[in-house]
């Protein structure tokens, strides 16, 4: 059970009901759990990573490209919510279930371009100080731009936020189990 009481959606006034109603828009009209919490907690930080997400649209990474960031970032952080959450919306753009399970457990999915990815996502959030060259390297001989580099980064951090946020309340899992 979620260690922070969020009141009933439906009771919400001011900003808190005015970001719930954005998520709604974008979420097939329901509030996940995460959102519901840190919409009622601090409304500006939900926007914030809402504005953040809606950015990162003109980035270049497609959807799978995001749903396998945030999936792994998610599973090495152990977060319960997001690695339900990420493989149920990852599955919804097209990733197959196998991938989904090698992408959680930081293995090859048998496509280079995604390998790459997750190789290069999981050195970032394993190491510290400043990647190698060969590093960098291999990320952009994969075919990843500057830009992209940068919306990695970002989708990297908003994960990391979530999953935190999460892992500290013990947010009730609203997504289907993992297969």
């Amino acid at each position: 059970m979620s260690r922070i009481s969020v009141p009933a959606i439906e009771s919400a006034t001011g900003a808190t009901a005015d970001i719930y109603t954005r998520v709604k828009k974008i979420s097939g009209g329901r509030v996940p759990n995460t959102y519901a919490a840190l919409g009622h907690l601090v409304p500006q930080s939900l926007a914030a990573v809402l504005d953040a997400q809606a950015a990162l649209a003109s980035s270049g990474l497609s959807r799978q490209e995001f749903e396998t960031i945030k999936l792994l970032i998610s599973a090495k952080t152990g977060c319960d919510v997001c690695v339900a959450a990420h493989s149920f919306v990852g599955k919804m753009t097209g990733l197959p279930v196998d991938a989904l399970r090698a992408i959680r457990e930081g293995r090859a999915t048998g496509d280079a371009k995604r390998d790459a990815l997750v190789r290069f996502v999981s050195h970032l959030h394993t190491t510290s100080g400043t990647i190698s060259e060969e590093e960098f390297a291999a990320i952009r001989a994969a075919g990843y731009t500057d830009v992209q580099l940068a919306a990695i980064s970002l989708t990297m951090a908003l994960g990391i936020f979530t999953n935190t946020f999460n892992r500290i309340n013990s947010t009730d899992v609203d997504f289907p189990s993992v297969e």
